[in-house]
């Protein structure tokens, strides 16, 4: 059996996890390289290979300042890195195959569209097409809207290579910055902020919305919103909300974080710590110093994470919504819950319920590998950061950089299960099966709750 019918027979949650494996090990042999070391920097490879796996899976945290570790060439890997992940291995390798003329089959679609979350295995190379130009126009006018702040700053040459890495890095929502405070320096400048925060917001929304919503606005009548984008759309705003009410409200006289500033650079910070937590991974404010309850809610915030199909990781806020809404609809007694006037299946439900359960079993466990082997890190720090690393946000309370291999290898794993999905991770462990010819009755008389 040659190499290309053996990858062929892969299912698309088996190649989805492969291809980040590989992706990840690729990665770390790069900048494990000398050409990506800054002069005098050492980097073993456990380190390198956290790095290279939280740039592909744009997450953000590290274990080393990638601003003094890293050469010009290792942070330009570290760019392709993040923007190869954003867009999706897979993604990218279906483009690359259209670029070289050769046809693309329906299994290769299929993969693709498991990826992307797209509806149709049909309409799915023009929507890699709109990914990939839709991509490129929002991060190139992200990176001019910032570098008419870091261009003065840096100089045209390093101000245009700064600008277009926070965009990139902003809406793949990887959470890397250049800079070792991250975007501190900037937490009182609207623009730098401002733009910062609309780039995470339109990376956590999905491909697959951004191209719903700018077909609705050209043509509502033939061009709907899906109830898909309604969902995604109300649950963002929602969680903007009430995560800028309830970071203001608890941090407003903390003089650590919001207590010294303005009140106009106070809500300015609430809004944009409500939606870094969202996968986003950028900060202005130092986490560490912020009090205990507020913590509590950005770790709510990073384990819902973005929606299908985006760059963010988390359960996703479909998951979430669909959960809440089941639960409303049984505590009021309404019988199938539903959305926008549409009925919520009931294979929908099962299946957000297995992603969270999926999700809280395997976060939790991984968390236990966790305090065993870094038993000197606090379990607040420590959990901050598992949950950081499976929602692929990025964000720290400063315990990475403490980690010992064992416990970075535990961070890894953690990366690489938030960015290819518990469901999608549990699917490509399944062997070929079929199924049962039989059919038992229902027990109706298992008491729940």
């Amino acid at each position: 059996m040659t190499r290309r019918s053996r990858l062929g027979r892969l299912t698309p949650p088996q190649l989805i996890a492969l291809v980040y494996t590989v992706g990840s090990l690729l990665g770390a042999l790069a900048l494990w390289s000398p050409l990506a070391r800054a002069p005098g920097q050492e980097l073993g490879f456990v380190t390198a290979l956290f790095t290279a796996t939280s740039a592909l899976c744009v997450t953000g945290l590290t274990v080393v300042d990638p601003a003094t570790t890293f050469s010009a060439f290792g942070e330009v890997v570290l760019l392709l890195l993040f923007q190869i992940g954003g867009l999706g291995i897979i993604s990218f390798g279906t483009l690359f195959a259209l670029v070289a003329g050769r046809r693309v089959g329906f299994g290769e679609r299929l993969r693709l569209a498991q990826q992307v979350n797209a509806m149709e295995v049909g309409g799915v190379l023009p929507l890699l097409r709109s990914i990939v130009l839709s991509t490129l126009a929002i991060e190139g006018i992200g990176a001019a809207l910032l570098f008419t702040r870091m261009g003065p700053e840096e100089g045209l040459a390093r101000g245009l290579y700064s600008a277009v890495f926070h965009a990139v890095s902003a809406f793949t929502n990887a959470g890397f910055s250049l800079y070792p405070e991250g975007l501190g320096r900037y937490a009182a400048d609207p623009v730098v902020v401002g733009t910062a925060g609309v780039l995470i917001v339109l990376g956590s929304l999905g491909f697959l919305v951004l191209a719903n919503v700018w077909a609705w606005r050209r043509d509502p009548r033939r061009q709907p919103l899906l109830t898909h984008t309604r969902i995604v759309l109300l649950m963002t705003a929602v969680l903007v909300a009430v995560g800028t009410l309830g970071i203001a409200t608890m941090e407003w006289t903390n003089p650590r974080t919001l207590g010294e500033l303005t009140i106009g650079d106070r809500l300015l910070a609430s809004v944009f710590h409500s939606v870094t937590p969202r996968s986003g991974g950028l900060s202005t404010l130092d986490f560490g110093a912020m009090r205990p309850a507020t913590l509590l809610l950005v770790i709510v915030l990073m384990f819902i994470g973005g929606s299908p199909g985006s760059t963010g990781g988390g359960i996703k806020t479909t998951t979430f919504y669909v959960l809440a809404v089941s639960a409303w609809s049984l505590v009021r007694g309404h019988g199938e819950p539903t959305a926008f006037r549409r009925r919520i299946d009931t294979d929908t439900i099962v299946r957000a319920a297995v992603v969270t359960v999926l999700s809280l079993g395997l976060l939790n466990l991984l968390l236990v590998a966790l305090l065993l082997t870094n038993p000197r890190l606090g379990f607040l720090d420590l959990l901050f950061e598992a949950v950081s690393a499976f929602g692929t946000v990025g964000l720290s309370l400063g315990a990475t950089p403490h980690l010992n291999p064992a416990g970075q290898l535990v961070i890894v794993l953690m990366m690489l299960l938030g960015r290819i999905g518990p469901l999608t991770f549990a699917l490509a462990l399944r062997t070929p099966g079929t199924r049962s010819p039989v059919t038992y009755p229902a027990e109706r008389n298992i008491l729940i709750g």
